[in-house]
């Protein structure tokens, strides 16, 4: 199928079929015909006559099919840069003459742990569909953020929250993630007594939890380090100066999840809860719709 690029192309050039484009880039991202189709809505065998089109138009193989997955010929690593462009591109020209202009500011509330993982891939977004709208951005820990909001300080914050009982009257939940004791890869914080652990301040539901759970199996411990963000809470574990209750999705080496064998109590699950300022306009509730969706994506 592959031919020369130096061959000239008779006649006009073929266009390339946005929807097609995206069925090539959600098999190329998930890495299976199967989980593509169940994210476009379409049958496996409809998405693979989609592929064959797409082949047979720019005279590339564009996927190589393996037992358990599929993989991107190097024509079609180069044909994915174009198909993520073009498709961002499809959507800013569609989104500036269908979609209303939303002006204004948004004034969003986030905990470091959390901004890190998401607020880069939202910010990108959502600049390109509604550029007319400035995003104001704190970092801060969930007590912080929440008493701004009240204030009238903050539109939208994200906060932690230790039960979903907690949330109820506050915000929608939207994500759920194991809190896991984490220590350094080799090291012997974990051993010591009393126990070193490294905390945020008072309130925040991961200190809450951490200590009851202490107390409630009977192991000395001191609070060796406080901050109020994981960045310090991480410098004390990567030091192996302390451990701390940690969200699993950030437990990478050189750290490492601590087993019970250490005489650490289980501490469970924790939810994320988005929570808007009443009256806050529209520009906060669509920002708010791309922050659920990332947490949406960040969990397949």
């Amino acid at each position: 199928m592959s031919r020369s690029s130096s061959t000239a192309h008779a006649g006009p050039l073929p266009l390339l079929d946005t929807e097609v484009l995206r069925t090539f880039v959600a098999i190329a991202e998930s890495g299976s015909f199967t989980r593509a189709a169940q994210q476009v809505s379409r049958t496996p065998s409809a998405l693979s006559m989609q592929i064959k089109r797409l082949e047979d138009t720019v005279e590339q193989r564009l996927f190589v099919r393996e037992a358990r997955q599929v993989r991107l010929t190097p024509e079609g690593e180069v044909l994915l840069g174009y198909a993520r462009r073009l498709l961002k591109l499809n959507e800013e020209a569609v989104t500036r003459f269908l979609s209303p202009p939303v002006e204004g500011t948004v004034r969003f509330g986030t905990p470091d742990d959390l901004g890190s993982r998401i607020l880069p891939g939202v910010l990108a977004q959502f600049a390109r569909t509604h550029p007319a709208v400035q995003v104001d951005v704190v970092v801060g820990g969930s007590v912080a953020m929440q008493r701004r909001l009240e204030a009238g300080e903050l539109d939208l914050i994200l906060m932690t929250a230790g039960t979903a009982g907690q949330v109820a009257s506050q915000g929608e939940i939207v994500h759920t993630e194991p809190l896991v004791w984490a220590g350094r890869e080799g090291g012997v914080a974990a051993w010591r007594s009393p126990l070193p652990v490294a905390l945020a301040g008072q309130g925040c539901p991961w200190r809450d939890r951490a200590l009851a759970g202490l107390d409630d199996v009977g192991r000395a411990y001191r609070i060796a380090y406080t901050s109020e963000h994981c960045a310090g809470q991480q410098a004390a574990i990567l030091a192996d100066l302390a451990v701390a209750p940690f969200p699993l999705g950030l437990v990478r080496p050189p750290l490492r999840q601590l087993s019970r064998e250490v005489g650490l109590p289980a501490l469970g699950d924790y939810h994320v809860v988005l929570v808007h300022r009443s009256g806050a306009g529209e520009a906060s509730e669509e920002l708010a719709g791309h922050v659920v969706k990332a947490f949406r994506e960040l969990r397949r």
